[in-house]
């Protein structure tokens, strides 16, 4: 019981970006037939298969899903990749109700916030956090549009304006 109640927090781990020097993700309401994915997949059910004893899929019919926020590390522990949003999913007779997480820059706010929120030191100020979010973490990527070279730093649209002076002037 008490591993299923410490699983069931880190599930909602994702909430603490709320109350964090990062701007506010969105909800997205959806109501229709079931075309939410959690998160690969439409929303089903395993059931025995009667022919072969194996165990198959099947749409549901009634039933709650969540998926909490996906992520995976690639080549080392802060190498942080963004998997899918946070969703919650209810489905009653093949329509589906859906709350989905939107943030900002998605692959870039949840990688950004994943790093803050594991390897900043938590015994430091949050501005002091931010610096050295910003120092370790820089966000700057080098995007090509229309046969033209342009550098675009996203912290300015993840974290909330109000750290913006820590991007200018090389604040840190």
């Amino acid at each position: 019981m008490k591993y299923k109640i410490k699983y069931f927090f880190e599930n909602l781990l994702f909430l603490k970006a709320l109350n964090s020097p990062f701007k506010p993700f969105k909800l997205i309401f959806y109501y229709g037939n079931i075309s939410i994915g959690v998160p690969y997949f439409l929303p089903r059910k395993w059931v025995k298969d009667k022919e072969n004893g194996r165990l198959k899929s099947v749409p549901k019919k009634f039933g709650f899903n969540f998926c909490s926020l996906g992520w995976k590390t690639k080549w080392d522990e802060t190498d942080f990749r963004f998997e899918w949003s946070p969703v919650l999913s209810f489905v009653c007779f093949n329509k589906q109700m859906a709350i989905i997480v939107k943030a900002p820059q998605m692959s870039q706010y949840w990688e950004t916030w994943l790093y803050y929120e594991k390897f900043t030191d938590k015994n430091l100020s949050q501005e002091d956090r931010v610096k050295q979010l910003i120092k370790e973490c820089p966000n700057i990527y080098t995007v090509y549009k229309n046969n033209s070279q342009e550098t675009v730093n996203y912290n300015y649209s993840i974290l909330k304006s109000k750290w913006h002076y820590l991007l200018k002037n090389n604040a840190i």
